[in-house]
């Protein structure tokens, strides 16, 4: 049964040029067929995926700020109705650092967002002009000023290993960001994905990507500056004070079942992978006629579940359980993970294992994509 619950808001006022979610520009957006299309498509993951409370439920996007607090309030309202809500659940948004948004939460704190995620992406104005921002350096830290002060905990985003970024530039932009006190950063190191603007432009020569190396002392930086602050890394790229940790992205890593609505929205029930139409009016236009918004939904084999399951919990610090997984899908321990090579691996400190756990260790995270193809077994991979 569903722990989390998320909702995707896909309008942007303007598409990033490294953004590569599922994000749209409109003139304009009808929000009560909106609220309408929302609620239906809650009430079909409910039927299937209801029975215990929720644990948390987070609107992505997208621009979720864009959103109008009463829209907000009212997808609350029916998601309580409908599963219930745990005692302390957490309720993230994610938002732009605008004035027009950070005039809204107020509101949104009202309606019962009580975690803000903001994309500052970076804490200086050429920086921001370069990855598109809409937002100016102050705008954006008043914006999180506001948010510090309407929300019970507030995250932020950065982005990192940006074309030619020095090791002590990015320290003193780290610094920073950690004397502003919020409990959880997410920081990314900057990737051309295909078919983004930044991908044309690289191609076109208008700027050249860090390299490898440059890219994994900036790494490796940001694991120290964060550990010593505080705020250690709990997954590749996400860095909280304990007990700070998003709830609702755990919920992804330990591989427990979610509900997601809204277009493109992937979900996890029972073993049934479920994803959205992607485009809006598409997505609009089969709640219509069949009251949700599904564009697929299959079975997954056991070992596909596995492989999953594997493959996100290794993204975090605390690894997986594997005596747990081998019950959970009746697999071996060393069907789920090769012996020899976690050996291999622990051998070489790029990974651990202890109390029937394993885990990637902290000079193996630089290089997790590698060890992830290392250490699953290519016939649970392909399964």
């Amino acid at each position: 049964m569903a722990k989390a619950l998320y909702i995707h808001w896909p309008f942007c006022l303007a598409k990033c040029p490294y953004c590569d979610f599922n994000s749209h520009v409109r003139d304009s957006v009808d929000h009560a067929a909106w609220q309408a299309a929302l609620l239906a498509d809650m009430r079909h993951e409910a039927e299937l995926a209801g029975g215990e409370p929720l644990d948390s439920v987070f609107f992505g996007g997208g621009t979720p700020s864009l959103m109008p607090p009463a829209l907000v309030a009212r997808l609350l309202e029916e998601a309580e109705k409908l599963w219930g809500f745990a005692e302390g659940i957490e309720i993230t948004l994610e938002g732009n650092p605008s004035s027009v948004e950070a005039a809204n939460y107020a509101d949104l704190a009202k309606a019962g967002i009580n975690r803000a995620s903001l994309g500052l992406q970076a804490l200086d104005d050429a920086t921001l002009r370069f990855l598109g921002r809409l937002h100016d350096a102050s705008e954006g830290l008043a914006a999180l000023d506001v948010a510090q002060r309407r929300f019970g905990r507030v995250t932020f985003d950065l982005i990192y290993a940006r074309p030619e970024q020095s090791v002590a530039e990015w320290q003193r932009e780290l610094e920073r960001a950690l004397g502003f006190g919020t409990g959880h950063l997410s920081l990314y190191q900057l990737t051309i994905e295909p078919g983004t603007k930044f991908e044309t432009m690289v191609r076109k020569g208008d700027f050249t990507p860090l390299d490898d190396d440059a890219a994994a002392d900036l790494f490796a930086l940001t694991r120290e500056v964060t550990n010593t602050a505080g705020l250690p890394a709990y997954e590749v790229s996400n860095h909280a004070r304990p007990g700070e940790e998003s709830r609702h992205n755990l919920t992804y890593w330990r591989y427990q079942d979610y509900a997601g609505i809204g277009p493109g929205a992937h979900g996890r029930r029972g073993g049934v992978a479920t994803v959205r139409h992607k485009k809006p009016e598409n997505w609009l236009a089969a709640v219509a006629d069949k009251r949700n918004g599904i564009a697929e939904e299959h079975l997954l084999g056991t070992r596909e579940q596995a492989s999953e399951a594997m493959l996100m919990g290794l993204r975090l610090a605390e690894g997986v359980d594997l005596s747990a997984l081998s019950a959970r899908f009746g697999l071996t321990a060393e069907e789920l993970c090769n012996p020899a090579k976690l050996a291999f691996y622990a051998e070489q400190g790029l990974a651990w294992r202890h109390d029937g756990r394993i885990g990637v260790s902290e000079a193996g995270m630089p290089l997790l994509d590698a060890l992830l193809g290392e250490l699953v077994p290519e016939g649970l991979v392909s399964a």
